[in-house]
């Protein structure tokens, strides 16, 4: 065999792997030019498709069978995986009972992640609620601090000071714009009342509430995975897996304990004249959480970590868009300024980042080689 033809092997090898893990080498700066485009846009796709396949469903009027959703997400994403692994496109390790009980917590943080975001979209717009996701960075970022050792540097904390704020104009606008739509006295021009405006908000709060519940689950389990993975050695699809497997029966006990089974709620879920979309749509999403692991891990192997790091920053800005094109989102002052300094927050945040991994690249010792390669 030549060496140039063991060197292609090699290399296939090396993709196949970084495909199957979401690891891998970043490549240089020259190949991301051309190389990098498409896994980016298949990212920024996949990622825009979820959040509004999920609004959509979840944005019925009498829609209250959240884990049920959940439960057929959970399954389709599983069966996709063990298709996709079946077909030698990617590797991960079989299922194993001792793995399965390790595991398991996670999975639970997974599902309480999951549903606290759908019960977030059911009452607040996508702009709202992709802009409050960032203060989920805050929490995750000072908990590595506390359970890590990490940093937080200044331009770091300059991020989160712009998070926070892109996250209160967010707040206003979308109360000021409830209560302009929302309220009587505002429609008919009768001065304010103070039931009528507790009302309002009363409503918004709910849905702040699912959000505020999200964003402290999401850290907990990206936290929590984080000390979990490094006892288990799980890659990226061992754990996605291993979440989706053990999320299907907690989801489904759930179901049946706190959703109403009975024909009439069924059919409210369900219409008649909507159910067979409805439940592609599902199926769609499902396919499509599959869709954003996929392309993450190649985002990160043909570009590199930092690029992918940016690519999420600047992804927000058009899920924000899509929920004013899809859904009819107010497009006023408040809720552009809110996407545009959270989408400012994210590039700073990225920056950051960056410069902190240069900073630990450099203050690590040069190991010097014993050995020469032939």
């Amino acid at each position: 065999m030549s060496r140039d033809l063991k060197d292609t092997e090699d290399d296939v090898v090396e993709m196949k792997k970084a495909m199957a893990t979401g690891s891998g080498k970043e490549a240089p700066a020259s190949a991301c030019t051309f190389l990098g485009i498409p896994p980016i846009l298949s990212y920024c796709l996949a990622s825009i498709l979820m959040t509004v396949v999920n609004k959509f469903v979840v944005s019925g009027r009498e829609f209250n069978m959240n884990f049920l959703l959940l439960c057929i997400q959970s399954t389709v994403c599983v069966s996709c995986v063990y298709i996709v692994k079946r077909a030698g496109v990617i590797s991960f390790r079989d299922f194993d009972m001792k793995d399965a009980k390790a595991w398991f917590p996670i999975s639970f943080l997974l599902v309480s992640v999951i549903y606290t975001g759908s019960k977030s979209l059911q009452y607040l717009s996508i702009p709202v609620y992709t802009i409050f996701k960032n203060l989920t960075i805050i929490l995750i970022a000072y908990g590595e601090v506390i359970w890590f050792g990490g940093r937080v540097t200044g331009l770091t904390f300059l991020s989160f000071i712009f998070m926070v704020l892109s996250s209160i104009i967010a707040a206003w606008a979308d109360i000021g714009d409830a209560l302009a739509a929302g309220d009587p006295a505002v429609a008919e021009g009768v001065s304010w009342s103070l039931s009528s405006v507790t009302d309002v908000i009363s409503k918004l709060n709910v849905g702040y509430f699912w959000m505020l519940t999200n964003c402290l689950t999401s850290a907990a389990y990206v936290l929590t995975m984080r000390k979990r993975i490094k006892a288990t050695g799980f890659s990226d699809w061992d754990s996605m897996f291993y979440n989706n497997l053990l999320s299907i029966p907690v989801l489904a006990f759930f179901s049946i304990v706190a959703e109403k089974w009975s024909s009439d709620n069924l059919t409210r879920n369900f219409p008649e004249e909507t159910r067979n979309f409805l439940l592609l749509a599902i199926a769609f999403s499902g396919a499509a959480a599959v869709g954003i692991s996929y392309t993450t891990a190649w985002c990160v192997r043909v570009t590199s970590s930092t690029t992918y790091s940016m690519v999420g920053a600047l992804n927000k800005l058009p899920v924000a868009a899509s929920g004013m094109i899809f859904f009819g989102d107010p497009v006023t002052f408040g809720s552009v300024s809110a996407v545009s300094v959270g989408f400012f927050a994210g590039l700073v945040y990225a920056v950051a980042k960056n410069n902190q991994k240069k900073a630990e690249s450099a203050s690590q010792p040069v190991v010097i080689p014993m050995t020469r390669k032939p």
